[in-house]
């Protein structure tokens, strides 16, 4: 079973490049560095997740999401509903910026992104002063376990480590919706 870290030694290990699973909203997610790309580009092979799918950023407020983001591509009233849903389990499809890299945005112009609510992913986030990847614990086609005993052996063998706690209860993963036209795309 991989190793149950703290929060400082869990942002080390962000730092440091490794695949980290915690729990979010509903489900347990596998997180990484997102500036990082052998580090994502791993957390997609354990996934068995194809590169142009993108990825889920997540974090404790905006200010961790902006060097990820284009938000003057927003109009203000779709900027406002956003940032009306935040802190909370609203994830939001925004364009990226120049710099958001390829790894992280697949075979899209915008990225998935959300300012969430649960305690510890805002202190992972804040332990790291960063986005983190977050994408649900279970290889593709599978059921994302809501508990660490519901994980997959060999899943769980493959990452660096876990930050032990309790999902938020949400029954299915947050919904994401587009930013630029409020159009559900996971409900």
């Amino acid at each position: 079973m991989s190793q149950s870290l703290s929060l400082a030694d869990a942002a080390t290990a962000f730092m440091n490049g490794s695949i980290l699973a915690y729990p979010t909203e509903a489900v347990w997610g596998l997180g990484c560095d997102p500036r990082n790309e052998a580090a994502v580009l791993r957390l997609l092979a354990i996934k068995q997740r194809p590169l142009d799918k993108g990825l889920i950023l997540i974090a404790a407020h905006l200010d961790q999401l902006r060097p990820f983001l284009d938000l003057s591509a927003l109009p203000a009233e779709r900027l406002a509903e956003v940032l009306a849903s935040w802190p909370g389990a609203h994830t939001w499809a925004m364009p990226a910026s120049a710099n958001a890299p390829r790894w992280i945005t697949g075979a899209h112009d915008g990225i998935a992104v959300r300012v969430s609510a649960h305690p510890l992913v805002i202190a992972l986030c804040d332990a790291f002063c960063g986005a983190l990847v977050s994408t649900s614990a279970n290889p593709g086609g599978e059921a994302p376990p809501r508990a660490l005993s519901e994980f997959d052996p060999a899943l769980l063998a493959s990452i660096d480590g876990i930050v032990d706690g309790d999902t938020g209860g949400l029954a299915r993963p947050t919904p994401i919706r587009d930013a630029l036209t409020g159009a559900e795309l996971r409900v």
